[in-house]
């Protein structure tokens, strides 16, 4: 089980690059003093993430269960997706 946790967190590119590329990229231009500021609030944030996701899974668990509630889901999810191609297209039409 523990493998299985540290495969999915080391071995996941998307984690890799947000970690290295974004963030790093993001402190890059910083000084000394703030980039630790930048690395503690970096680290806060991503604790309270997870632990966020960690107790919404945990209480949204019995409603999950049903398939009604992954079709409204995945609604919310298309809907998003299909808002923010609309309005990446439309931004590309105004330049």
């Amino acid at each position: 089980m523990i493998g299985t946790a540290v495969g999915f967190s080391l071995l996941n590119p998307h984690a890799l690059l947000d970690t290295v590329v974004l963030i790093g990229g993001a402190s890059a231009g910083l000084g000394t003093g703030a980039r630790l500021a930048f690395l503690g609030g970096t680290v806060l944030a991503s604790w309270l993430w997870f632990f966020a996701l960690a107790l919404a899974g945990r209480t949204l668990a019995p409603l999950m269960a049903r398939p009604q509630a992954w079709r409204v889901l995945d609604t919310l999810i298309g809907l998003t997706l299909l808002l923010t191609a609309a309005g990446l297209l439309l931004g590309l039409r105004g330049q």
